[in-house]
């Protein structure tokens, strides 16, 4: 850190990874704006405070570019200027073949992963260029590399991160700023661990690590990645998966013998 708290923005803060995340960048030092569509992300920002760090939350919808906007407008008026973004908010809601997939899912999932990120990234660009300096972290998915069955716009949408990621730092590396990705594998958020046994430990038997991920060691990546020490990391695709992208069988496959048992 520099003698100036930083800003960071963490979207998709109210549970799972995201919560986590705003937990561990206060504890950093950093100022924390907790940013959801769900209301209860003021808990976590109260939460906080209650600890003695400075930090505001911000309630909006990711894909619509105003609300974005408007969202990071206040939390720049409540903070300063952004330093780091954590686009993490995602939906995993969108579960069918593509053959009888509602067109009208798809768009929500390409609106709240993919285009949520743009929204994000666009609104705190200009600042970050003016001043010289930015952090961009986008959560994409190993199931980026290896699709997931019956999840066609989850995984569209988390390899679109990674063309996203790589072209902003294609485009502003050259102004202080860095774009990089996480790839988070099978890690222990409340939705995993509300999975039916079987599922999660044949997943899990993949895994090299032999355990699943810690949402504390996705969210130390973040750290990392938007410190001082990672200013020449630009435009990575970083896994935090225990290996399991290394399995010779792709993860669309081993989903698929899973569900045909």
């Amino acid at each position: 850190m520099t003698d100036t708290q930083r800003v960071a923005a963490i979207t998709g803060a109210a549970q799972g990874i995201g919560r986590v995340m705003a937990a561990q960048f206060s504890a950093a030092g950093y100022l924390v704006a907790a940013v959801d569509v769900q209301p209860q992300v003021g808990d976590v920002a109260e939460l906080l405070r209650a600890r003695g760090s400075r930090a505001v939350h911000a309630t909006f919808d990711v894909s619509d570019p105003k609300a974005v906007r408007d969202g990071l407008s206040s939390v720049v008026d409540a903070l300063g200027p952004i330093d780091v973004l954590v686009n993490n908010a995602g939906i995993v809601t969108n579960i069918a073949p593509v053959a009888v997939m509602a067109f009208e899912a798809w768009q929500r999932e390409l609106g709240v992963n993919l285009s949520g990120a743009f929204n994000c990234i666009q609104a705190v660009l200009p600042a970050m260029v003016e001043r010289g300096f930015g952090r961009i972290i986008n959560v994409s998915s190993i199931a980026a590399w290896g699709g997931l069955f019956r999840q066609a716009g989850y995984a569209a949408t988390k390899a679109g991160l990674l063309g996203l990621t790589k072209t902003v730092a294609l485009e502003h590396g050259a102004s202080g700023i860095t774009c990089n990705a996480l790839l988070p594998g099978l890690t222990a958020t409340e939705r995993v661990l509300d999975m039916p046994d079987a599922i999660r430990e044949h997943a899990r038997a993949h895994i090299p690590a032999g355990r699943l991920g810690a949402m504390t060691e996705v969210a130390s990546a973040a750290l990392f990645l938007a410190s001082d020490e990672a200013a020449f990391v630009n435009g990575a695709e970083l896994p935090v998966d225990g290996g399991m992208h290394l399995s010779a069988t792709s993860l669309a496959s081993r989903t698929r013998r899973s569900d045909e048992r």
